[in-house]
């Protein structure tokens, strides 16, 4: 249908602006429609769902049992720290064609690539098993059988949770997993190259990264937002301050599920493990399998990477056999939270000198906007580390 604006346009400029060739990749700019949108989406927004994984429902409903809505406002803090550091980490992936191991492995000494894989890999790992103990304890809720398997305060307790709050939201293996995606995306997808080696694809690239993004952490910092919301108006409000069991934490949803409580809960855990589980792994895998120079990849067939398909089946099992040595689940998921961040602080240092640097990024190093709110973001996680270390008796 025409609008009047067409009727009265001269027929030679209609004719004209009908012929003139468009840029295949500005298209997408140009028509932002919410199709446009959905196609948009893609490593951003996985990477955000698996940011709440066990680990996270499990920290955030200790958080909210805990300190009320004392910390509610850490939802917001966080939104544009890690959406920025996660902008970052893509932004390297697609401007080099390499994950962060692989420009590491370029552009580093080997001592900083071996720091950081192994600081990454061993924080992976304890969240890994932290998340399948917490899947297996949730699904003990409904299997017969033994389970067992807005104030802020300077004090120990909690900055401990303030930390565990930002490591399970700005987490090492998000970075990872994210840039190795883009990685992947240049990959599979035929035309498309490192913007290095093809800088005309840079406008509509780096704009469907910010979308994606934005998107994938804002869904994430929400639904974190609501789960501590919820255990502060009911088990905070009951009186009951820390969580011990699984079954105390499904709890929280009694008011909103009733006798069903038990089985929604079961379904967040284990489904927000089934998501997150893969992508602890496949993160290492990614991280090991780059510095080794090995043929990495999902879209690959196991037989065309075998030890990249290794890596990922063996840093589920070391995990796994984690939960064997008698840990709670519920502690576990908490302190695999604190310890991302403590490894995510020192790491974040590294992801900001690599995408300042020209010598990895060329002309496509991150604007002066992204590089402060990345050195914000990690002057945060510093500075909570070391109250932390500070505060500790």
């Amino acid at each position: 249908m025409t609008g009047a604006a067409d009727r009265h346009t001269a027929p030679g400029a209609t004719e004209a602006a009908l012929n003139k060739p468009k840029n295949p990749n500005h298209k997408q700019l140009e028509t932002p429609d919410v199709k446009t949108i959905f196609k948009q989406l893609g490593p951003g927004l996985v990477t955000g769902a698996s940011d709440d994984d066990p680990s996270g429902i499990g920290t955030y409903s200790q958080v909210g049992a805990r300190f009320g809505y004392g910390m509610l406002w850490t939802m917001l803090l966080s939104y544009p720290l890690m959406a920025a550091i996660q902008e970052i980490s893509a932004r390297i992936g697609r401007v080099t064609g390499g994950g962060l191991a692989a420009n590491l492995r370029r552009y580093y000494p080997k001592c900083i690539l071996y720091s950081v894989l192994t600081l990454m890999s061993l924080a992976n790992i304890f969240n890994l098993g932290a998340d399948l103990g917490a899947m297996a304890a949730a699904a003990s809720l409904l299997l017969p059988g033994d389970s067992r398997i807005s104030k802020f305060e300077v004090t120990r307790e909690y900055l401990t949770a303030l930390i565990a709050v930002l490591g399970t939201t700005i987490s090492p293996y998000l970075f990872f997993w994210q840039a190795s995606q883009e990685v992947e995306e240049v990959a599979c997808n035929p035309g498309e190259e490192a913007l290095k080696q093809a800088p005309r694809q840079a406008r509509s690239q780096l704009g469907r990264i910010r979308l994606d993004t934005y998107v994938g952490m804002a869904l994430s910092n929400v639904v974190a937002f609501f789960i501590i919301l919820t255990t502060a108006a009911t088990l905070h409000a009951h009186g009951i301050h820390e969580i011990s069991s699984s079954a105390q934490a499904a709890l929280a949803l009694k008011p909103l599920a009733g006798r069903y409580a038990f089985l929604l809960f079961v379904c967040g855990i284990v489904g927000t493990g089934l998501l997150a589980v893969p992508v602890l792994a496949g993160s290492a895998a990614y991280g090991i399998g780059e510095a080794r120079r090995w043929r990495v990849g999902l879209e690959r067939k196991p037989q065309e990477a075998v030890r990249f398909y290794g890596a990922i089946v063996a840093a589920t099992l070391v995990g796994g056999a984690l939960n064997f040595y008698g840990i709670d689940p519920i502690k576990a998921l908490f302190w695999a939270a604190v310890l991302n961040g403590m490894v995510a602080a020192p790491l974040m240092v590294v992801i900001m000198i690599m995408a300042s640097s020209k010598k990895v990024m060329g002309k496509f190093v991150i604007p002066r906007y992204l590089r402060l709110m990345g050195w914000i973001a990690t002057g945060v996680m510093v500075c909570v580390c070391l109250g932390v270390f500070a505060t500790w008796k």
